[in-house]
Formats: C-alpha cells, sequence, structure tokens
C-alpha cells in the first residue's frame, strides 16, 4: 500500500481506522502533540483491543488499520498479532514510527518482524528527532524495509513551509531514494509539549464557506480505549469527549457497532460534508466559538445546530450528501487533501513519481 492511497482514503467515512497503541515512547520530541514519553504507560488494554480488531468481517471492515503512539514499535509482537487479526478480514494495516531503535542503521529482528507485517511503513523525521536518531541512520534503515518488500513513506513535521530544515531533508530523501519514497509533510501543531512554544493557526473560514472535515472521517481509538470520532489530538485526549464526538468504548462496543454510529450521525455527516463553521452559520443562534476544531467541540452545547443536523442530514439526503462529499474529495486526489491540511507548498510528495524506479544503490545519507 502507497502513501498516497493511505492518503486518499483519509476522507472515506470508515475508510480507515486510527489505533494509538500506546502513549510510551522512548523520545522526549519538543514538539510532541500526544506529551509521549517513557514515564506514561496509559494504552488500550490488549485482550479488549484484540477482541474489537477481531470483530471486523470480510464485509464489514475498514480498509486500512492505522497503528501509531506514542511509539507502536515498543510492543512489536503485539503489532504483529494485531496485523495479522485485521489483515485475515481483509484489512491492510499501516504504521508510523519515530524510528527510535534505528540507531546504527539497523533494524533489530524483532522490529523487521513487526514491520514485515505491515503493508506500509512510516518513518517520523523533524529536527527534534534528528538529535536523538541520525538521519543517515534513518535512511539506512528505511532501505533495509524497503528490501523487505515493504512500502514506505517519510512523515516530515516542520514548523512551516521556509523551514531549512525542510529542504535539506526532501533533499537527502531524494538523493538516497529517488522518487521511491513518498513524503507527508505536516507543519507543527499547538498541542501536547508544542503547546507552549507554536502559536495557533488563524480561525478556518467563515459560516458561509463549507469546508468539510476529513479528520471526522476515520474513528479513532484512545489510550484509554475510547472511540473517537476525529483524531485531532484535542478530541483524542479531552474527557469527556464531546457526545458528538464519541462513538464508543473497545470494552463495549464492536467495530460494525462504532462503524453504524459514524456513518448514521446527522450531525458527523455534516461535519463531513460542510465543516463545524458552516454548520453554525446556517443554524446558530450566535456566532460560532473562533478556531474550526473550537467551532466544532462547542456544538455540544448549541442544541439548535444539533437539531438543524438531524433534520437535514438524518435520512437518505444525508446519507447521499456524506457519500458525495467524499467521493469528491478521494476525486481530487490525496495531494489535495494534503494541501488543505497539511504543508501546501510539499504536498505533491504524497504522491511517488517512481513507484516501480530502483533504488539508488548507495546507501546512507549523501549530507
Amino acid at each position: 500500500m502507497e502513501l498516497a492511497e493511505l492518503i486518499g482514503l483519509r476522507p472515506v467515512p470508515c475508510g480507515g481506522l486510527l489505533v494509538a497503541l500506546t502513549r510510551r515512547c522512548p523520545m522526549s520530541c519538543a514538539h510532541c502533540s500526544t506529551g509521549s514519553s517513557l514515564s506514561v504507560s496509559e494504552q488500550p488494554e490488549p485482550e479488549r483491543l484484540l477482541r474489537f480488531i477481531g470483530s471486523f468481517g470480510t464485509e464489514n471492515r475498514p480498509e486500512v488499520v492505522m497503528l501509531t503512539g506514542g511509539e507502536p514499535l515498543l510492543l512489536p509482537e503485539p503489532v504483529a498479532g494485531l496485523a495479522a487479526l485485521a489483515r485475515a478480514a481483509g484489512s491492510r494495516v499501516a504504521l508510523i514510527s519515530g524510528m527510535f531503535f534505528a540507531r546504527g542503521g539497523r533494524v533489530p529482528d524483532r522490529i523487521m518482524r513487526a514491520i514485515t507485517a505491515l503493508d506500509h511503513f512510516s518513518a517520523s523525521m523533524d529536527v527534534h528527532h534528528e538529535r536523538e536518531v541520525p538521519r543517515e541512520d534513518v535512511l539506512r534503515a528505511l532501505r533495509a524495509v524497503l528490501d523487505e518488500g515493504i512500502p514506505v513513506s517519510v512523515h516530515l513535521t516542520v514548523s512551516g513551509p521556509d523551514d531549512p530544515y525542510l529542504m535539506d531533508a526532501v533533499a537527502d530523501v531524494r538523493r538516497v531514494f529517488g522518487g521511491r519514497v513518498p513524503m507527508l509533510v505536516n507543519e507543527v501543531r499547538p498541542l501536547g509539549r508544542a503547546a507552549h512554544h507554536v502559536r495557533a493557526t488563524p480561525p478556518g473560514p467563515d459560516g458561509s464557506l463549507a469546508s468539510p472535515c476529513a479528520l471526522a472521517a476515520w474513528p479513532v481509538v484512545a489510550f484509554d480505549g475510547t472511540v473517537a470520532a476525529c483524531c485531532n489530538q484535542w478530541t483524542v485526549d479531552r474527557r469527556p469527549v464531546p457526545p458528538h464526538l464519541r462513538l464508543g468504548h473497545i470494552a463495549d462496543d464492536d467495530w460494525p457497532t462504532v462503524r453504524e454510529r459514524s456513518l448514521g450521525s446527522p450531525v458527523l455527516r455534516m461535519l463531513r460534508a460542510v465543516g463545524p463553521r458552516r454548520l453554525h452559520g446556517r443554524y446558530a443562534s450566535s456566532p460560532a466559538p473562533a478556531g474550526y476544531c473550537g467551532s466544532c467541540h462547542a456544538l455540544a452545547d448549541r442544541p439548535e445546530v444539533l437539531a438543524g443536523a438531524a433534520r437535514e442530514a438524518g435520512g437518505r439526503v444525508g446519507e447521499l450528501l456524506d457519500r458525495i462529499s467524499a467521493d469528491e474529495q478521494r476525486a481530487a486526489g490525496p495531494a489535495a487533501l494534503v494541501r488543505r491540511l497539511g504543508c501546501a507548498p510539499y504536498a505533491h510528495l504524497v504522491e511517488s513519481d517512481a513507484v516501480h524506479e530502483p533504488v539508488p544503490a548507495e546507501e546512507g545519507s549523501h549530507r
């Protein structure tokens, strides 16, 4: 599974499932959105998670399961077990890692066994990670994964499109792998440890403009087993989760139940189709709070907006609206989605321009 296909599924309601396997991480990056470290141990209860993934059916499953953290490869055996269970139902499995294991450029056997159970592997690279694991080591480890036949990508997190680190890292990946390894470039958000030193982005579009929310398409299993409708870290960590964004808990609910709640919710249909600020503009008796995500969370206290969404999106029309919005976003392509949600000038890098191009023979970085 290539990165472009994975990103292309992102606007599809229940096209994927995000699973936060653990909040633990051996790194201490200043920009971490989850506030992960080795001093925290929060993670979904393993048996419950296995039962939840085991509830997938061949006709009722997410197309892709994305394993995240913290650092999911602190749990290589559970990763391999979950991947096998999901793939048995027909789902494909991807994972993103901070590459803590890659010092020296090699991949330990336990880690490689977990990686080869996947359909896609993504490595996080940024200035903070490089203080702990050199870029050359990460690139050598990625070559080893490619040699095992697993598609890989690089997830770059930067301060903005003019960040000097970005141009240097992109050039390095291109020199080592040609166009074989696609890259997803995101900007640091004011979440987790980054909340203290990163400025919040300006408010989103005003209420007169539709701005579909792709973040409300894939359910998320949070660190405590709660299933949220949105992958924004603010939502994943907030307790209680706003009622319109809570889909259940893996202790009580299976995948078919979670999927039915997500697809059948009128407010989630409208969020995915037009976005929260348009909802406020259409139904609210007072202006929306500042910020795109803030206006979504505020819906819990706006019964008139929830009632309006229920009237217009509670039946077949709402179902059709949801599907049309997802189809339009998917037809626009993965780069269009990254231009909206990531670092726009580098959105094209999400699509490999040489899927069948041989990897250059030289190993490591040319810096």
